[in-house]
């Protein structure tokens, strides 16, 4: 084949014979009648064998001994020995020997795995007759020096066995595919670029995480100021530093399992660095989030203030309310871990707002959680039980039922905590209608006090102003305090 007429053609299946060939050609001369003696003089019921036949069969074809062995051989065989006719021995031995591969690997995996429910390679024709017809193109190329025609042949294979979810072979194509495109010198890297994408991603898919990286590395070195474009019109570069931030995201998060904080941080600024120069905002806020709780996980809250105040612009700039919402929530962990409490419950406040706004039920029940959380913890349990309440609600939204079941626990507690406060209140006071007051609520075993007690709150506030008084204090600030008190307790009645 000439050099300047080389190309890759699509995938085609070989050319068989359909069915056998005839051994009699119909004739299509028309014969005249005979008369019954002509037919009985041409009818021989005992032939003698020395008697030579002057009337031979011009119209039997016989087979080559080519056209036999099609059909006695199997598929496997066929195709071999069409190609040693052909003088492809290095697409012989390359076929047979992934022919041995699969079965190896078959009888590895044993009955049950995916490979040994699939049929033998060697059974499989469509595929034999893929790998025939590429290999010998590729052997081909690869006598005349084309090296491009050879990566393009086995990048061909490659993406075919990745469609048909062979990974080994689509594996062990794109290995090749690496090896050819180092001898290419004409296109100024691309190809040699593109074999380290693709193993990669092949490393990436099999859990390799540092191999994936060097492979990507290169890939980024090699395409850095070339403007070379897949199919989908991204760049190499762009994709480059795409790959990388996955990777090394993926990577932080191993470290951060195993508590490796400073190792994880260095990787996330690589990260976060890839996405910049990538010119990605949404991977570069992302990069920055995850960087922020990085920092917070590893006691320095100021530094991952400033990462989240990054995430928080990039979200407002691309109106993203979900990762607002993670931002927001991200920033008062931060602050709540510095003591600024105020500043902490106005972010999530701030989050549920944004969380009810987009309907985001999820970040919503988190979110009250959180914030419950924090008024819970500092005694203020009237707020508590309002968040958890509305974490419930959400949850029930949702219909996650471990949810459900931990917006239960919290406000359950939150709820404890604010009986608690009536109850040591009455205790305290160890007078007539204290007691009786408490004495109800033993009998009911409500959430709170029966209806009798709300006569007793108001006893109460009356002894209360009475012993105020006498002892002297404002009876304006002992009502105030008296109101609240039965507010709280119209309040948890209520609820």
């Amino acid at each position: 084949m000439p050099p300047n007429k080389m190309s890759i053609l699509p995938a085609m299946p070989r050319q068989v014979l359909q069915g056998f060939p005839s051994h009699v050609q119909p004739k299509s001369v028309p014969q005249s009648p005979k008369k019954p003696d002509e037919v009985r003089h041409r009818i021989h019921l005992i032939r003698d064998k020395d008697v030579k036949d002057h009337h031979p069969q011009k119209n039997i074809k016989e087979l080559s001994k080519e056209e036999t062995a099609i059909y006695q051989n199997s598929f496997k065989h066929s195709i071999c020995i069409e190609m040693l006719c052909q003088g492809y021995h290095k697409s012989f031995s390359e076929l047979f020997t992934l022919i041995q591969k699969w079965n190896a690997l078959r009888d590895a995996g044993g009955p049950g795995s995916a490979i040994w429910q699939k049929k033998p390679l060697e059974e499989q024709h469509e595929k034999l007759d893929q790998l025939q017809h590429f290999l010998t193109r590729a052997e081909a190329a690869q006598r005349a020096g084309y090296y491009e025609e050879v990566y393009k042949n086995q990048f061909a294979l490659a993406q075919y066995f990745k469609r048909h979810d062979d990974h080994w072979l689509s594996n062990h194509f794109f290995e090749c595919c690496f090896q050819t495109a180092s001898k290419i010198k004409t296109d100024g890297g691309k190809k040699e670029a593109e074999a380290h994408a693709n193993l990669g991603q092949v490393a990436e898919d099999h859990g390799q995480l540092e191999k994936a990286a060097e492979h990507y590395e290169a890939f980024y070195h090699l395409t850095v100021g070339r403007i070379w474009k897949d199919e989908t019109g991204h760049t190499h570069n762009s994709l480059a530093c795409e790959n990388l931030w996955r990777i090394y995201t993926l990577l932080s998060d191993r470290m951060l399992e195993n508590k490796e904080w400073q190792q994880a941080i260095k990787t996330l600024i690589k990260a976060l660095d890839m996405a910049r120069k990538g010119c990605a905002k949404n991977l570069e806020g992302e990069a920055a989030y995850r960087l922020g709780l990085a920092h917070i996980s590893s006691g320095n809250p100021q530094t991952a203030i400033k990462a989240l105040s990054t995430y928080m612009e990039i979200s407002k700039e691309l109106g993203d309310k979900v990762g607002l919402g993670k931002a927001y929530e991200a920033m008062a962990k931060a602050l709540e871990s510095q003591g600024n409490i105020a500043e902490s419950i106005e972010y999530l406040e701030s989050f549920i707002q944004v969380a009810k706004s987009s309907n985001l039920y999820h970040s919503l029940a988190g979110a009250c959680i959180c914030l419950g959380e924090i008024f819970n913890a500092r005694g203020n349990y009237e707020k508590a039980c309002l968040c958890f309440s509305q974490a419930y609600e959400a949850a029930v939204s949702l219909g996650e039922i471990p949810l459900i079941e931990e917006a239960q626990v919290h406000f359950g507690i939150a709820k404890a905590h604010r009986m608690m406060l009536a109850v040591s209140r009455h205790t305290e006071a160890a007078d007539y209608v204290s007691m009786e007051y408490l004495l109800t609520w033993k009998k009911n075993r409500s959430d709170m006090f029966s209806d009798p007690a709300n006569t007793g709150s108001l006893a109460l506030i009356e002894a209360d102003l009475s012993k105020g008084c006498e002892n002297g204090e404002d009876a304006e600030t002992i009502l105030k305090y008296s109101d609240h008190v039965a507010a709280a307790d119209e309040s948890v009645t209520s609820s």
